[in-house]
């Protein structure tokens, strides 16, 4: 390698074809680089971001990149001045071999939005290698009798360089005998030839000594010698001489090993072994010509012995020699010029650009997803290319030059599908075509799209009232199809108050798993229905949610014993009950009145004579009435004080009880007839049948609310569509009645079978409750809802309190007041079987009398 010249730097001449050619690029049309080959790391090959038209402050958020992994290698962008730098050093030999021009394409990718730029980036030729010749010291005979003007070729030398850096000229050295010519061959080589300038005479020189030296056409130039030793031998006056001096012959590519592609046939009219002839390829064939192509010197034929593509290359230049077995051997010349065929022998090449994966379901309808870019090797017919997908797909393709863009068409929906399998079928325009097929998965990406949906339109949970806190009610469970955090699902209760009070006092709901829990724990008594909305919401942006309702039945236990209401026990002790001994058989003695503040069957009471009692046999009490009455008449041998002990039973399971002891004081006929004529004497007026008034006015109490039921019943029924309630305490023509709420249960049939009307005081705290149809049940079933406020009628308290005053001195002003509330007991048939009556005192709960 030669030194520059100190006068003239590289730099110049780089800058001034950096700018020349990019000139060009400019009035061609297209965006074109250059850059000389070996550049340093960071060498700034152009402006992109100036160039497109793009603003530097928005290179980093558009996210610029380059596209193909080639561009990648040799380059890079600078996102702080929109630069193209080198990446690489770039050797253009390696790069582009011999080739004249050596261009790489360069694609610059936007990905918001989605563009794409084709870049053209010119490896300009550094004049860095020497011409070189093959053989550094070579030996030509030339025989004595050689005529002036003789030609003799000589090996050509041979730079990888381009252009003007390759060869460019050859000197030899001085000599009398001989000059250089210089040939121009069609493929732009020089062809060096030894010219004889002057007769040899072998006797006064046997050899010559000349430098062959090349010269390449850099600045500086490059320089290469060879030591030429010319050998003159004896005459051999014929050299071989061929058919043509220029052979021409085309193969298709891809023909067979083996094939001939020429037989060659060189003369030489001397005998002997002058007249014998070996065919050779020049010495100046190259390396790539000698592997695909095989000559065979007896005979002079050429044949195939390599893979022909005409994509490596499509013209062969080959340069044949005939020499004869002289002495001096002599030499004979020629040109086989060798065209190939292109065959369409290559498949398509689909090559991705640029792919948006995964795609969001909501991506609008021909938002481009994907870029790709089609290549064929063949050329013509041969190298047109069209790409196409299946047509039930949600995708199409749409062309512009050698690129294609994949397009939304329809909308898409992750949760009919979640991944495309997408088969690019690229076929070329040959005969017969060709056809490569890519297959690419494209996963579609949830969006929060779905809300949750509840398993139940509602949900009905049982739970027997004094239960433990933290008891399961339920489980309410939801599902959501999106996937992710859009599908992770939260549960909640809806409204931060639950009957005018905190929904933390009555339940707590697992945000993860939907189980709901008792907070506390519930009184059948104060509350039979809780109506809890229950929210679940996903974890998508925005968030998507739905309501359900639980419904909380509280079912009754039998928690709570008779009580006694009379006769009336405690601390202090009851007077005996006073009866004459001539009273008639089966008349009532007293009344043992019993309550439960259970409801249904665990308040069904019953009475019976236990035998703690004097005499048993004497006495009878009603199982469910309560009266004791005697059995047979008194007699002077019975006790004067009898002692009756009496069983009042709840119908629970198991069954509470209690026991009521009553002294009774049997009086002679003496203190009988005393006791009229005091009476007599006295004279007062009697007292009123307390016991009538009180008969009377149940039936009237239960007839009025039986009626009142019958009406309300049928209204409802007439809304069995809707979730209507019928209340019997917004009746605004029966005061006496006007806040009672009867509990119901029917039979299958639609019969009645027990009904409960509860009339409550006037406290605050007082609740009644309304009878309504549960949601989707039959008019047959009642259930009961939301309690609210109901006073005491005035006109019940008044009679209640004249007919009970003074009976309990326990109360701090000396009387209790007692509200009636009447329960039917029917039978099977709905006919009327049984009335008690619920009474409610100021301070307890309410009882049975």
């Amino acid at each position: 390698m030669e030194p520059r010249s100190p006068g003239q730097p590289a730099w110049k001449w780089q800058v001034l074809s950096l700018l020349s050619l990019c000139c060009w690029g400019w009035v061609s049309g297209q965006i074109r680089y250059s850059v000389v080959e070996e550049s340093e790391l960071g060498t700034v090959v152009g402006n992109v971001a100036q160039d497109l038209g793009l603003k530097v402050a928005d290179l980093s958020g558009r996210r610029l990149r380059l596209g193909s992994e080639e561009s990648r290698r040799y380059f890079a962008v600078s996102l702080a001045s929109g630069a193209l730098l080198v990446n690489e050093k770039i050797d253009r030999e390696s790069l582009c071999g011999a080739s004249a021009g050596c261009v790489l394409p360069v694609q610059v990718v936007i990905e918001t939005p989605l563009e794409l730029f084709r870049l053209e980036v010119e490896i300009l030729d550094l004049n860095d290698n020497s011409p070189s010749f093959p053989i550094a010291q070579r030996t030509v005979r030339i025989a004595e009798s050689a005529t002036v003007a003789a030609r003799f070729p000589l090996e050509s030398a041979q730079d990888p360089d381009v252009g003007t850096n390759t060869v460019s000229s050859y000197r030899l050295s001085p000599s009398p005998h001989f000059s250089l010519n210089v040939k121009k061959l069609k493929d732009g080589k020089l062809f060096p030839e030894l010219v004889l300038e002057q007769a040899l005479d072998r006797e006064e020189q046997r050899e010559h000594q000349l430098v062959l030296t090349a010269i390449d056409g850099g600045n500086p130039a490059r320089s290469g010698t060879a030591q030429i030793t010319v050998v003159v031998v004896d005459i051999n006056d014929n050299a071989p001489v061929f058919d043509q001096s220029v052979y021409k012959v085309s193969v298709p590519e891809n023909t067979p090993a083996g094939t001939l592609l020429i037989q060659l046939n060189a003369t030489d009219p001397d005998e002997g072994p002058s007249g014998e002839v070996q065919y050779s390829f020049a010495v100046h064939t190259s390396d790539s010509v000698r592997k695909l192509f095989y000559l065979d010197p007896p005979t002079g034929a050429i044949r195939i012995q390599g893979v022909v593509d005409f994509e490596e290359a499509g013209f062969y230049e080959i340069h044949v020699g005939a020499r004869d077995g002289g002495v001096p051997e002599m030499e004979g010349h020629c040109v086989l010029q060798v065209e190939i065929e292109d065959v369409n022998d290559n498949s398509p090449e689909v090559l991705l650009t640029s792919l948006v994966n995964p795609v969001p379901e909501n991506t609008p309808l021909e938002t481009v997803v994907g870029l790709f870019n089609v290549r064929d090797r063949d050329s013509g017919a041969n190298g047109e290319v069209s790409l196409g997908i299946a047509p039930n797909l949600p995708f199409k393709i749409k062309s512009f030059e050698n690129h294609y863009a994949l397009i939304t068409r329809e909308k898409l929906d992750r949760e009919f599908v979640s991944q495309y399998t997408i088969e690019l079928t690229a076929r070329d325009a040959g005969s017969p075509s060709l056809i490569t097929e890519t297959t690419i998965l494209l996963n579609i990406s949830d969006v929060n799209d779905n809300p949750p949906r509840f398993s139940q339109t509602s949900y009905n949970a049982f739970l027997r009232e004094n239960n433990p806190p933290g008891s399961l009610l339920c489980t309410v469970s939801a599902s959501d199809p999106d996937e992710g955090e859009n599908s992770r699902l939260t549960y909640s209760i809806a409204g931060s108050e639950i009957q005018d009070a905190p929904a933390s006092s009555f339940v707590h709901i697992n945000p993860g798993n939907g189980n709901v829990y008792a907070q506390r724990t519930f009184d059948f008594e104060l509350l039979q229905v809780l109506q809890i909305p229950v929210a679940v919401q996903d974890s998508g942006s925005p968030p998507h949610g739905s309501n359900v309702t639980v419904y909380v039945f509280i079912l009754d236990q039998n928690d709570n014993a008779p009580v006694v209401l009379q006769p009336v026990t405690g601390s202090q002790v009851a007077a005996p009950q006073r009866i004459p001994q001539s009273v008639p058989v089966g008349s009532m003695v007293t009344k043992v009145t019993a309550v439960d503040a259970d409801s249904g069957h665990n308040a069904w009471l019953s009475y019976s004579l236990l035998p703690q009692s004097t005499d048993p046999s004497l006495f009878r009490v009603a199982p469910y009435t309560g009266e004791i009455r005697t059995t047979r008449g008194f007699q002077d041998t019975d006790l004067a004080a009898q002692k009756i002990v009496v069983l009042v039973k709840d119908n629970g399971d198991p069954a509470l009880s209690c026991t009521v002891t009553i002294m009774v004081s049997l009086e002679d006929k003496a203190s009988e007839e005393n006791s009229k004529s005091r009476d007599f004497l006295t004279g007062p007026k009697d007292k009123p049948d307390l016991t009538l008034y009180l008969i009377i006015a149940l039936v009237a109490v239960s007839m009025v609310s039986l009626v009142t039921f019958i009406v309300f019943s049928a209204k409802c029924l007439r809304k069995r569509d809707g979730h209507s309630c019928c209340c019997l305490s917004n009746s605004p023509s029966r005061d006496i009645f006007k806040h009672s709420s009867p509990k119901l249960q029917l039979n299958t049939d639609g019969t009645l079978k027990y009904m409960e009307v509860t009339l409550r005081p006037t406290d605050s705290q007082s609740q009644c409750y309304r009878t309504c149809f549960s949601p989707g049940s039959d008019r047959s079933d009642f259930t009961f809802m939301r309690p609210m406020s109901c006073p005491l009628p005035s006109a019940l308290a008044m009679e209640t309190d004249t007919f009970l005053s003074g009976t309990d001195t326990s109360n701090e002003s000396g009387q209790v007041r007692w509200h009636f509330c009447p329960s039917f007991l029917t039978n099977d048939t709905g006919v009327l079987k049984h009335v008690s009556y619920m009474t409610k005192d100021r301070a307890a709960h309410g009882i049975c009398v």
